[in-house]
Order: structure tokens, then sequence, then C-alpha cells
């Protein structure tokens, strides 16, 4: 039997943004929402435990609405998916990072502005760096981030990303932070 004191929050996590993925968003309802650009700025520093390497990372993103929303006056409240890929270095080795997330973003219908938050999953494909093991190829991710438009669709954006294994692969690995600039165009 399964109890929610054996579920670490990054399970717990992934379950509820499992839960916002509406079956019919399974199907033929995706929109695309934005596609961009991010590159890793700063982050030697992982929530829980000192990180052991330095991390390059860049990748490239897609978004898709998912189909529910909820209007106000001038903000509104919607799901999205966001899609990556993308290239992770530390001590001359790399991997490819793929990962889906679904999200709960709040954003201006006028100014461009927006704030997001989700939990998904992540595959690399490399684990073992040489000093540091994330334990498995699987990877819980969170994220965090904001932006605004400034352009005719082009935007700049920050976004926070954490991978950790939650205790998947066991307590002796260490996952990874990561303060992205992410330059995107919304759709």
């Amino acid at each position: 039997m399964l109890s929610l004191t054996n579920l670490s929050f990054y399970r717990i996590a992934t379950i509820v943004g499992a839960l916002l993925l509406p079956a019919q968003a399974l199907a033929s309802s995706f929109t695309p929402e934005s596609v961009g650009i991010r590159a890793r700025f700063s982050g030697a520093t992982t929530l829980g435990k000192p990180q052991p390497e330095e991390f390059k990372a860049y990748d490239i993103s897609a978004d898709f609405r998912l189909p529910w929303r909820g209007d106000w006056e001038t903000w509104y409240l919607g799901g999205s998916l966001m899609t990556s890929a993308g290239y992770l270095s530390a001590s001359g080795q790399d991997s490819l990072v793929v990962s889906v997330t679904p999200k709960i973003r709040i954003a201006s219908k006028h100014d461009g502005v927006y704030f997001d938050a989700g939990a998904g999953g992540a595959y690399l494909s490399r684990h073992q760096f040489e000093r540091q093991d994330f334990g498995g190829a699987f990877q819980f991710s969170l994220t965090v981030g904001a932006g605004v438009t400034l352009y005719k669709g082009l935007g700049l954006g920050y976004r926070f990303m954490h991978y950790s294994d939650g205790g998947l692969h066991g307590s002796n690995n260490v996952g990874a932070d990561f303060h992205m600039l992410e330059i995107n165009y919304r759709f």
C-alpha cells in the first residue's frame, strides 16, 4: 500500500503535474504557445546539498497550451506543457537532456508578463560525471519561470530548473540547479 508519508516531495509534485494534463490534451488539442532557447548563467548550489560540479547547460524548448484556461479582466490562468532538448556538460563530459514538464501559468493579457511553475520528468543520456552522480537516467524536473514579451512576440525570461532523482535511485546522489536566461517567441 502506497502512503503519502512514503512519497518524496518530487514524487508528489510529479503526480500533481500529471493530473494537470487532461486526457483530451493527449489527442490533437495541443496548441503551440512559444519556442525558445536557454542558457545557464549561474547555479552552483543545489536544493538540499552542495553541488559538486559546475555545469554548462543549453537547450531549446517548445511550450504547448493545454485545453483549459481561466480568464479575468487583465490576466489569465492556464496550463502548458514545456518540452525541451539540450546539452549538459561538466568536467569534459557531455549529456543529452530531454524533458517534459506540465506547468501552470498566470499571464497578463496586455503587457506580456508571465509567471509559471511546474513539475515533470527528464532523461539524461549520461548521469555520472567526474564528481557528480545523478543516480540514474530518469530525473524529476522542477521549474519556476518569469518573463516579459518585449516586441511582437519576442520575449526575455528567467527560468530556475532543478533536476533530481528524488531518492528514486538511492540516497547517495545529488541533483543540480540551473539559473537560466531564456529568449523566446510567443505565438
